[in-house]
């Protein structure tokens, strides 16, 4: 654990207004961030709509992105003999598919200098699903500065293409050039690197699968043609036991420092390891006097933080063995699924350089920001060790 400078809950539904009176807005999370030349940060917030009349007697109803290049969602509606199973969020098939009551799209934000006050809110989506590229959603945006551009990388959802990566680039963070799927389906978490290394674009990411000899690894691709990210080579992270075992994937953009790349990304701790909660919850009733007492056991995304090779970034030089950031906060408590969340996307360096500005998706509800002090992650980080 490391100490927190300062926090604030920046974001909620209540900030945003819906894109129509059809939907209530039920999440306001997981920014991309990026600061302008005068100062400014901008983030790129998702905002989760749902339907206020998901059904009616015979059918159920559900969004999709339908115009070719405007703004435009159309409900489908599906006659309910046709499903197995509906919940608040989905209905399921009985061929196993599903379509979802709710739909994704950002919304652009305006921070002042210090990146914990607020200067604007796009009143309407700023950008959005369409026919050809994310009808069934657009979610959790990253973005970074490279080759004098802006590169949004983001999740897509889309009856073809399932849960894919797609990215856009952009000179102003205003007006973006969509450029298609750069991760097929089923990958997610994708964060490209702020510069060329030997020549060559890198990311970072996260494939998934339903059948897994391992637990899930931090993937890095590279190329020297960004349309066509390849050689797709899996980071072991964590060791059998270690907090980050169940699940981990990278975060926010990683940043370019002396000591190496520092990517800031989340672990989950499973719900079903309770002698592991137990013992950060220990951890934290310590170092911030506090008494945690938990009613139920939830899973816990929280934040940690390793450090690559700055020439070679397939290459992990160390990461914090425990948690930096844990879901302590009220806020940070979910309500969609029995989790605690801090979800890190955006990263800011403060004026000064010597901080943090850590944007994250809290309790998947709202957006926070978390001012940490790079001397302190410094500290955390251990020689690894793997196995």
């Amino acid at each position: 654990m490391i100490p927190i400078e300062k926090e604030k809950l920046l974001i909620s539904p209540k900030n945003i207004k819906p894109s129509s009176n059809l939907f209530e807005v039920i999440g306001t999370i997981n920014p991309g961030a990026e600061r302008l030349p005068n100062g400014d940060i901008v983030l790129y917030v998702r905002v989760i709509e749902k339907l206020k009349k998901t059904e009616d007697k015979n059918y159920f109803y559900v969004p999709r992105f339908s115009g070719k290049n405007k703004f435009k969602i159309l409900l489908d509606k599906f006659n309910k003999s046709a499903t197995i199973s509906n919940s608040d969020l989905d209905i399921v098939f009985k061929d196993g598919t599903k379509r979802l009551t709710f739909i994704s799209h950002l919304r652009r934000v305006v921070l002042d200098k210090s990146g914990f006050n607020i200067k604007s809110i796009d009143r309407k989506p700023s950008f959005f699903g369409i026919e050809s590229d994310g009808e069934l959603g657009i979610e959790d945006p990253r973005i970074v500065k490279l080759d004098g551009l802006y590169y949004m990388t983001y999740v897509s959802l889309s009856r073809e293409g399932n849960i894919s990566s797609s990215y856009a680039i952009s000179n102003d963070l205003k007006k973006w050039d969509r450029k298609g799927i750069s991760f097929k389906e089923q990958d997610k978490d994708v964060v490209l690197f702020s510069e060329k290394i030997n020549g060559k674009y890198y990311a970072f990411h996260r494939p998934e699968g339903n059948f897994e000899f391992s637990p899930p690894h931090i993937w890095i691709s590279s190329s020297k043609n960004i349309n066509y990210l390849g050689k797709p080579t899996p980071i072991k992270i964590a060791n059998r036991g270690s907090w980050d075992y169940t699940r981990a994937g990278s975060g926010c953009p990683p940043i370019k420092l002396d000591k190496g790349w520092l990517l800031i990304y989340h672990g989950v701790i499973d719900k079903k390891r309770k002698k592991h909660i137990d013992m950060i919850h220990k951890m934290i009733s310590k170092i911030f006097h506090v008494k945690l007492i938990e009613t139920t056991i939830r899973s816990k995304y929280c934040v940690g933080a390793a450090m690559f090779d700055l020439k070679n970034p397939s290459k992990l030089i160390s990461k914090s063995p425990l948690p930096l950031i844990y879901p302590r906060q009220k806020y940070e408590q979910g309500t969609f699924e029995d989790k605690d969340v801090v979800f890190p996307t955006g990263i800011v360096r403060d004026l000064n350089k010597d901080n943090l500005l850590i944007y994250s998706g809290g309790g998947d509800i709202v957006t926070t920001v978390k001012k940490v002090k790079l001397s302190n992650i410094f500290n955390s980080l251990k020689k690894v060790n793997l196995r």
